[in-house]
């Protein structure tokens, strides 16, 4: 056909063409895909023993005298979350904490602010169980409190079933007293 009389129009696709443009781009699919995967059951580490949630029941101190008083007020709140792997995030919440009266939480005042930090205390990274030792390692990736970041807490705990009880050892404290935190698994 002369070049003056060809269409500017583009071709419209056959069967065949169609056939090979799925082909080809099913064929890309698998290539970037690779290999089909394992179907067998993977071998891993056996699930932490602490994997699951748990509720705040308490959260104490003991101070440098020996007394024991409540740590986050008298209803503190909690959520403890541990997957199979062992990473964990942490959060505690004093019942006590202040609202801001601004309504921004921009725009608090300094008694407002230091009585929301006291009042909280939050931090994610890894846990290690030591059963045959009693126990814990947190390693703490990031923090409320930055000066935890990048540090382990070796703390004792006692495991009772779905009761897990572990104290945070005084050099965290700062003050010479003890914490310790209360948790109940839930189902």
């Amino acid at each position: 056909m002369p070049a003056s009389r060809r269409s500017s129009a583009p071709p419209v696709p056959t069967r065949d063409h169609t056939r090979a443009a799925v082909t080809l781009t099913l064929g890309a699919a698998v290539a970037l895909a690779g290999p089909a995967p394992d179907r067998r059951a993977p071998e891993r580490a056996a699930a932490s023993p602490l994997s699951g949630t748990w509720v705040l029941v308490a959260a104490d101190r003991i101070g440098a005298d020996g007394a024991r008083r409540r740590d986050y007020g008298e209803r503190p709140h909690g959520r403890l979350m541990v997957d199979t792997s062992g990473r964990y995030a942490v959060t505690i919440l004093s019942d006590d904490r202040p609202r801001i009266a601004a309504g921004d939480k921009a725009r608090g005042t300094p008694a407002e602010y230091a009585a929301t930090v006291v009042g909280t205390s939050a931090h994610y990274g890894t846990l290690a169980v030591d059963s045959a030792r009693g126990t814990l390692r947190f390693r703490i990736e990031r923090s409320v409190f930055r000066n935890w970041e990048g540090t382990e807490q070796l703390r004792e705990y006692r495991l009772d079933g779905d009761l897990l009880t572990y104290r945070v050892p005084a050099a965290a404290s700062g003050d010479g007293s003890v914490a310790i935190s209360t948790w109940r698994r839930t189902r």
